[in-house]
């Protein structure tokens, strides 16, 4: 394998699934030109259009659903039976995007004044460099590249290591579709190479969706030259059950909320507070809830839990579920509950952590995987 090379290690089963090069500095500085012209050419035309070319990419979506959810299940760890949505979630949220899209750029006009014609009118910027993950590679991007190109905005998309064939995907939709050349392009990076373009005069807008960590370093080089960023970053969301809720309903979307995509969501649940008279009834219901999951692989439409998209990951969260036992939080599910958990790959059993404490890193630092406390 060539080590100037991004490398998809599918999760599936730890082949190599995609290998491609890393963009060169002369193909970097070659893409940021192409980009410049193109957003000349996008702002230049009428909003109608925009929305057409828009439309005519989500039909490729459309007509390569199938193929698109195989690859993000062999990606990053999807289930098949739920990689589908992503796609049907794209064409939905785009569609909404452009149906507001006149509107909300349309200009703003104050009261009038004597003697002065006022208004508010939106100009594109020009570049907008897109930084994809890998947990939702195709909703993610969408939230990013159909307003940025609707507003007159050319796109660079850098997509995560683990699901880069989304992002070609978004290309390819987008040149079929008649887009201006140079006006949506896929660019493999590293970390260090990413930064670097951060820094260079051919951007102007940053859209990260990542880590804290990650974020943070995008934004102070972001800040460096004055461009603005929008960063979506990681959390440890939590969820309170009150007194009078319904405990079926609450299990339901809990589980949901808390073990969709393996846990893998900025958005997930990843901390569980039950009013006390609801406890004892909530934990046994969640846990038997759980329990009904159906870890294994992706691609078997009968699997509703599939692998973390990485090893490290994996261990990660198995050294916090451990650490928080040693700290005396008690696993209401056992391993053996389910066949495929792999102790040293990435099928990982959930669980689900009682007697846990703030001073555990289970309830301070995120997860990103299919455990609860």
């Amino acid at each position: 394998m060539n080590k100037n090379s991004l490398k998809t290690i599918s999760p599936v089963d730890g082949s190599l699934y995609v290998e491609r090069e890393y963009a060169t500095p002369t193909t970097i500085q070659a893409s940021l030109a192409d980009a410049r012209r193109a957003a000349i050419s996008i702002a230049a035309l009428p909003i109608s259009e925009r929305i057409a070319i828009c439309q005519r990419a989500l039909n490729y979506f459309d007509e390569h659903r199938n193929t698109i959810a195989e690859q993000i299940s062999w990606q990053m760890g999807r289930p098949i039976a739920h990689s589908g949505g992503e796609v049907s979630g794209v064409i939905e949220r785009a569609r909404y995007m452009m149906d507001i899209a006149e509107v909300s750029l349309a200009d703003i006009v104050p009261k009038p004044s004597a003697g002065f014609k006022r208004f508010v009118r939106k100009q594109p910027l020009g570049t907008v460099l897109v930084v994809a993950p890998w947990n939702y590679p195709l909703l993610t991007t969408t939230n990013a590249v159909f307003p940025a190109l609707l507003a007159g905005n050319s796109v660079i998309l850098k997509p995560s290591a683990q699901t880069p064939l989304a992002a070609e995907h978004f290309a390819a939709a987008f040149d079929e579709a008649g887009l201006p050349a140079g006006g949506l392009q896929c660019l493999h990076l590293d970390h260090a190479a990413t930064s670097r373009l951060i820094e260079q005069k051919g951007v102007d807008f940053v859209c990260f969706t990542g880590s804290v960590e990650a974020g943070r370093r995008i934004a102070m080089t972001a800040a460096q030259r004055f461009i603005g960023a929008g960063l979506e970053l990681g959390g440890k969301d939590p969820a309170y059950v009150m007194p009078d809720a319904n405990i079926d309903e609450a299990v339901a979307q809990l589980v949901d909320g808390a073990f969709f995509n393996a846990g893998q969501s900025c958005c997930g649940i990843e901390r569980i507070y039950v009013h006390q008279h609801l406890y004892k009834d909530f934990v046994e219901n969640y846990s038997e809830a759980v329990k009904a999951l159906k870890l294994g692989n992706p691609l078997d439409t009968g699997t509703t839990l599939g692998p973390v998209a990485k090893q490290a990951a994996a261990k990660f969260i198995r050294e916090q579920i451990s650490a928080a036992v040693n700290q005396g939080a008690k696993g209401t599910l056992t391993a053996s509950n389910f066949q495929a958990d792999d102790q040293n790959g990435c099928y990982l059993a959930p669980q689900v952590l009682i007697n846990v404490s703030h001073e555990m890193s289970i309830m301070r630092d995120e997860s990103f995987g299919p455990v609860v406390g």
